[in-house]
């Protein structure tokens, strides 16, 4: 069983989830519910802040590129804020960085 800590606040540009733990199947529906529950009409641009995220399998990672693909189509984006080692390279692997921005260096203030 895999756990997970979320917060949401708002970021400059629109709101900003932050994410540490572990995002497995188990989580799937938690985790889209969460990031599913920020995409207002309003939203343009949602900042998820994934440094603390010590896993994440591919199934957390459709639910950020379904979210991408959504604010994608309203002119907006989504940004994925500092994946560890092992997660940007399945995302660079899924070719993720064609539906979001991935910040990866230190100055990725939202």
């Amino acid at each position: 069983m895999s756990a997970y800590d979320a917060s949401v606040t708002a970021g400059e540009s629109g709101p900003l989830i932050v994410l540490t733990g572990e995002l497995d199947v188990t989580t799937d529906a938690e985790l889209s519910e969460l990031v599913n529950g920020q995409l207002t009409e309003q939203t343009l641009h949602l900042t998820i802040d994934v440094s603390g995220l010590d896993f994440a399998d591919t199934s957390a990672i459709r639910v950020f590129v379904l979210a991408a693909k959504t604010l994608r189509e309203r002119g907006g984006d989504l940004v994925l804020l500092r994946p560890q080692r092992a997660l940007a390279r399945v995302l660079e692997i899924l070719g993720a960085g064609e539906v979001m921005t991935i910040r990866t260096g230190p100055d990725t203030t939202p």
